[in-house]
């Protein structure tokens, strides 16, 4: 993931070959969201903004990210909720996630037994994979642990509201 300094440099640099302006603004969501290192949605990204900055708003928030991912430098995620979140890692670093039901922590993790795998498949069948996307989901180690405020359930499958805390 780039730093939020290399990250403004490359939005910039995006936004100039785009014929599109840099500003202020723009360039404090861009040092915000990657300073967050974790996934964020529009709305999250904007509250984080809003007490610096009450002139960001959230439509400029929206079109940023939008940005962000026409130039490469964030990948927007749907991970079972109502909502989209912005990853910070770009796609062209393969990575997976381990997604928490009940609390919506989101764990990224890299695996070389799954990219060989990935590799022999798309191989053996003649194809050519563009991207890749594994999402599992399932309890935390913190929520697995059974508690008083939460008793081990049965079925976690089709449970949604999940909420990103951390990466």
């Amino acid at each position: 993931m780039p730093t939020p300094d290399r990250a403004v440099r490359g939005f910039t640099d995006f936004l100039g070959r785009a014929g599109l302006k840099t500003t202020r603004q723009r360039e404090e969501i861009v040092r915000a969201f990657f300073a967050a290192g974790r996934h964020l949605s529009a709305e999250e990204l904007y509250q984080r903004l809003r007490d610096r900055n009450p002139r960001v708003g959230l439509v400029t928030v929206y079109r940023t990210l939008k940005l962000l991912r026409q130039a490469g430098l964030a990948t927007e995620r749907q991970f079972g909720d109502a909502y989209a979140r912005f990853d910070p890692n770009t796609a062209d670093r393969a990575h997976h996630h381990l997604i928490c039901t009940r609390c919506g922590r989101i764990q990224e993790f890299e695996d070389a037994t799954l990219r060989s795998l990935r590799r022999r498949v798309a191989r053996t069948r003649g194809f050519s994979v563009t991207t890749e996307k594994l999402e599992l989901y399932g309890l935390c180690r913190s929520c697995a642990r059974p508690t008083r405020e939460h008793p081990p359930r049965e079925n976690l499958a089709g449970s949604s509201g999940a909420r990103e805390r951390h990466v």
